[in-house]
Parts: C-alpha cells; structure tokens; sequence
C-alpha cells in the first residue's frame, strides 16, 4: 500500500484523538451557560448545517434526492435515539456530574454495544469479552464511588443513571444503524436534520428559548461542528484509509487521558486517583475486548 494513505490515516486518527478529548471540557463550559435543551438544539442545528456543507463540498447532494420512503422514515427514527435522546441524556449527566465521572463512563459504550449484540444481533459473548465486561465496569464502580467502598459519595445517583444509559441508548443507535445500506454521512445528515424539528419543539414547549449568551452560542457550535460532525469524518476517513484497524483504534485509547488533563487544567476540577484508576480499568476493558478480534482481522489482510 501506498505510504502516503496510511500517513494520512494516522493523521485523520490523531486529529479525531485530539478533538474527542476536548469534547468533555467543552460540555462543561457551555453547560454553565445553557441548558442541556438549548445546548441539544443549537448543537444540532449546527451540525445538521456542517454535514450539508460537507455533503455540498464532496458534490454529494444529489444523494439525498435518490432517498427513498424507506430510508427517510429510518433515517427518522434514528433521529430520536440520535442526537435527540442520546444527547439529551448525556448533556443531562453532564450537567450533574462532574467532567471526571461523566466522561469515563461513557466511555463504556463499546461494552454496552457487546451486551445488547447478544440480544439484538445473535452474538455469543467470547470469554475475552466477559472478562473485559468485569473489568470495564469494575472501572466504572471505581470512578462513581470515588474509590471509597465503605462510605460510597456518589456524586450523583441520577446523573450516574444518566451517563449510563447515554451508552445505551448510543449502543442501540449503531446497532440498528448497522441495518441501513446508506453511506455514513448521508444517513448521519438525515438523522441530524430529522431531529432538528423536534429538538426545537422540545425547547418551545418546554419554555426555553434561544440565548444570545455569546459563551454558550460558541460552546454549542464547537459541540455542533466538532462532536456531532467533524470528529466523526475524521475517524471514518482514517477507518477508509488505514491498512491496519488496530493500530488506528489504539490511538482512540489516548482520548479520554488527553481530555482528563483538560478537565484539571481547564475546567480546574481536582481530578481524583479514582478517577484515573477507574479510567485505566476501562480502557483496558476497551482494549482487552477489541484487539484479539482487530489482530486476527489484520492478519488475515496482511
């Protein structure tokens, strides 16, 4: 393979890295200006607006007017789980937790997306997959209690039901998206754009309004174009381009250490031992559960 994609892909990897890792910060700092309704709603509008234009960049409009009925009304109904309620919830817990517990549990979503393969996708859990279950959620255990297991401070039990829920409701949203033959930007646009009426009709009826705050506008429209969107075609750029998967993901696993170095010098929390040691857990929950699979997908290739 030319070397020239793979340096490529390695760069679209870092760049994703790097932009996951402010995402958590960034929540945080536009939280303490929005509402996690308003922030849903303008951070939609503006993603839906910057996967237009990428679509307008690539000369890929035409796409949407070969949509079929079928496709519409999946691409909607995908909305509601993504971004409408994934996002909901996760700004919720967001908003009630700090940025150390919040973000390490979300992490887990790739071991949720293991457990509900099971039921949904037919998937028999590997013994490597179980183990890396325990592990992952031992983590979690370690990050909500603090590390105290006699006198457990739960930050916030809702705001912990919340962040857990976040990974499941994200975990159903690319298991029935792995149902959809349309390509990846497409069928993100179509969601984002399905949910944009109701993310504004939920701030309508629910009395909230569009701020003129200009922290909060600048916040959402980080979140909008970087979480919602250009994160996203970074990562699939890289996932096209890389001649070896596993190498990419494990640059995914320096994300969330990246983003806890934010949250102490940025957002000034005191990050926590428990933290990191639950976060460390979790990663090697990730890391235990994808690379056997990841080495022998690249050994047959190579």
């Amino acid at each position: 393979m030319n070397p020239l994609p793979r340096q490529k892909a390695y760069y679209y990897a870092i760049a994703t890295v790097f932009l996951w890792s402010t995402v958590a910060t960034a929540f945080k700092l536009t939280l303490e200006h929005l509402t996690p309704l308003q922030l849903l709603f303008q951070a939609n509008l503006v993603s839906a607006v910057t996967l237009l234009l990428v679509l307008a960049f690539e000369r890929r409009l035409r796409e949407l007017r070969c949509l079929g009925y079928s496709d519409i009304k999946r691409g909607f109904l995908l909305g509601l789980l993504n971004p409408l309620l994934y996002y909901l919830v996760l700004f919720k817990a967001y908003d009630l937790l700090p940025a150390q517990v919040a973000q390490p549990i979300n992490y887990t979503w790739a071991i949720m997306l293991s457990l509900l393969s099971v039921p949904f996708l037919g998937h028999r859990l590997s013994r490597s997959e179980l183990i890396s279950i325990l592990i992952c959620y031992s983590g979690v255990v370690v990050v909500v209690t603090h590390g105290d297991f006699h006198n457990i401070p739960f930050s916030s039990p809702l705001g912990i039901v919340l962040a857990l829920s976040s990974t499941l409701i994200w975990s159903l949203y690319w298991i029935y998206n792995t149902r959809s033959s349309l390509d990846p930007v497409v069928s993100l646009f179509l969601n984002f754009a399905s949910a944009l009426p109701l993310t504004g009709a939920l701030n309508w009826f629910s009395g909230e309004t569009l701020t003129l705050d200009t922290t909060g506008l600048l916040g959402a429209m980080y979140v909008g174009v970087v979480e919602m969107g250009l994160a996203f075609l970074f990562w699939l750029k890289a996932m096209r381009l890389t001649h070896s998967i596993a190498r990419i993901a494990s640059l995914i696993y320096f994300s969330p250490f990246l983003s806890l170095l934010l949250i102490q010098f940025v957002l000034h929390e005191d990050v926590r031992w428990s933290s990191i040691a639950g976060l460390v857990l979790i990663v090697s929950g990730n890391f235990f559960q994808r690379f056997p699979a990841e080495a022998k997908s690249e050994k047959r290739s190579g």
